[in-house]
């Protein structure tokens, strides 16, 4: 069981309703799967079965229908009129604590705040920071590839996008074990109950809301290119954004960057240090290494978001109530193997690839062109310094499950230069 999951909790049941018939109940755990020691992807894969239905509901988390499929997580995440962005974290009661901008509305007023931040992360500004991206890469790898080992999630992955995210936005990077320490609150909060994990959640929502308070003041009105300037400045419908819009959206900002490519690139190493054959493939051809990072995507999605059922209807055969709330597991999207075909295996040729990694619909990721960059740069620097490498013998990454799923110690060798 993740260390961060008290027993307790995980024991905790909320009631049936009495609207979900007794054959979808399934005792599912989003915050310590079951069999997660063997990683985390594999956990929830070994979820659904054959002739389950397209939502099941688990007593755990305060209670919640779960999508167990590539197609159900597509189509609740791409309709706005039927499943809500209200409520995106679970359990709902923590999740009503969430007060970052633009996730929790939903268009039209969702749209001007989303064409902010699109403006802000579009590609043609990423590109503009790739050097610094790759001198980040490139200073982390150096500092320890004489060695001949390193712990990649202590060592880069936990200092890499974290680095590049602190630069973008010009904050020192003494700030960082703070705001991380906020982002874990709310993607894998603590508690014994859904009141306890909400409270935990607050916490975190308000820590970064008194981080920003101050940051965004200094900034409004003045110029600047970095990322918070950019953001605090935009204009909202022909306005100046207010000031609390501000402040939910610079936080989200600051979330999103301290915390999901963070977790990623770890999963993405393990598989690469077990599987030779596919490194070789990727130093062997430059091109495939380019357009390798949707591939990876689709095998190492790490986020479990909600959407809330906006209205009473018919699902797929299957009654939902308005306030019910749905988890999409973004990991049984990009390993459904009637989406991609052998999906447990990375295919650098495959085409059409289906995945939710960056979510769906109208609240589609903004960072997706940055962490893009981020993947193709770590693989390129690292392949470039280290063209071999592996897992070190008897090594046991820790896997942590939540709304953003995590790994520790991920140790690894390879001969020394």
């Amino acid at each position: 069981m993740p260390e961060h999951v008290p027993e307790t909790m995980s024991r905790a049941r909320a009631p049936r309703p009495e609207h979900i018939p007794e054959q979808y109940v399934h005792e599912i755990d989003m915050y310590a799967l079951e069999g997660i020691e063997q990683g985390y992807h594999e956990a929830w894969k070994n979820i659904p079965k054959p002739d389950m239905p397209d939502l099941i509901w688990t007593p755990f988390t305060g209670g919640h229908w779960i999508a167990t499929n590539g197609d159900t997580v597509r189509e609740v995440y791409s309709d706005p009129t039927r499943f809500s962005s209200e409520v995106i974290f679970l359990p709902k009661e923590a999740g009503e604590k969430y007060e970052m901008v633009p996730t929790r509305m939903d268009p039209p007023e969702h749209t001007p705040y989303r064409k902010a931040l699109d403006k802000g992360l579009s590609l043609a500004q990423i590109r503009k920071v790739e050097s610094k991206v790759r001198k980040v890469a490139v200073d982390l790898i150096d500092s320890f590839v004489s060695r001949g080992e390193c712990d990649f999630s202590a060592e880069y992955a936990n200092v890499f996008p974290v680095r590049v995210f602190m630069a973008l936005a010009d904050l020192p990077e003494s700030d960082v074990p703070t705001l991380s320490r906020f982002a874990k609150m709310m993607t894998r909060p603590e508690g014994n109950t859904p009141e306890e994990m909400a409270k935990h959640l607050e916490e975190g929502n308000k820590g970064f809301f008194a981080y920003v308070e101050p940051i965004i003041q200094a900034r409004r009105g003045k110029e600047g290119d970095d990322l918070i300037t950019v953001m605090v400045n935009a204009e909202i419908n022909g306005e100046r954004i207010t000031h609390d819009k501000a402040l939910g959206l610079i936080s989200l900002l600051l979330l999103g960057g301290l915390d999901t490519v963070v977790n990623f690139l770890s999963f993405m190493m393990i598989h690469l240090a077990k599987n030779p054959q596919v490194v070789e493939e990727l130093r062997a051809d430059p091109l495939k290494l380019m357009r390798s990072a949707e591939e990876m995507f689709r095998r190492f999605p790490v986020v479990s978001e909600a959407r809330m059922v906006a209205k009473d209807q018919d699902f797929r055969g299957i009654e939902l109530k308005r306030g019910d709330m749905i988890l999409l597991p973004t990991a049984l999207h990009g390993l459904d193997d009637q989406l991609n075909d052998d999906p447990w295996r990375i295919n650098l040729e495959r085409r059409g690839i289906s995945h939710s990694t960056f979510g769906g619909g109208p609240h589609r990721c903004a960072g997706l062109h940055l962490a893009r960059m981020e993947v193709i740069v770590t693989i390129e620097e690292w392949l470039k310094r280290i063209p071999t490498f592996a897992m070190k013998p008897g090594a046991q990454p820790i896997y942590h499950s939540g709304i953003v799923a995590a790994v520790d110690n991920v140790p690894l060798i390879w001969s020394e230069r």
